[in-house]
């Protein structure tokens, strides 16, 4: 089985909804996403897929965070999911699984992993 990683940043503000603390109040975050892809067949080149479709639909996805409040996103917010890094790492596996799949027959997205600061990050994963 191969495994490839791609990493790629954003600035985004977010308050939790409930939270008995701090993290109540509005304040922002330079989140640090981490895609993993896996598959078993490389093609003729040796790859299993190009980094660069990886960052490419990785970057779709950021446009969408970048210098955003996350709780004005359609699906967060009072009226969705808390903006907390795990429900933040659902929402993007959510987004790239069906275009990661497409990229190439036999890959998957195995994880999506978000960190809020260099020491604190959630993954999410579908276990198959």
């Amino acid at each position: 089985m191969y495994e490839l990683t791609v990493r790629s940043r954003f600035s985004a503000a977010h308050s939790l909804c409930g939270y008995p603390g701090d993290c109540a109040r509005l304040h922002g975050h330079t989140w640090t996403l981490e895609v993993k892809v896996v598959g078993e067949k490389l093609d003729q080149m040796g790859m299993l897929v190009d980094f660069k479709e990886i960052k490419k639909q990785l970057s779709l996805v950021i446009d969408q965070l970048d210098h955003r409040l996350l709780n004005e996103i359609p699906g967060f917010g009072k009226d969705g999911l808390n903006p907390t890094a795990e429900n933040l790492s659902y929402y993007i596996y959510q987004t790239l699984k069906q275009p990661i799949a497409a990229m190439k027959e036999g890959i998957r997205l195995k994880e999506i992993s978000v960190w809020e600061s260099p020491d604190a990050y959630a993954t999410y994963r579908e276990d198959v």
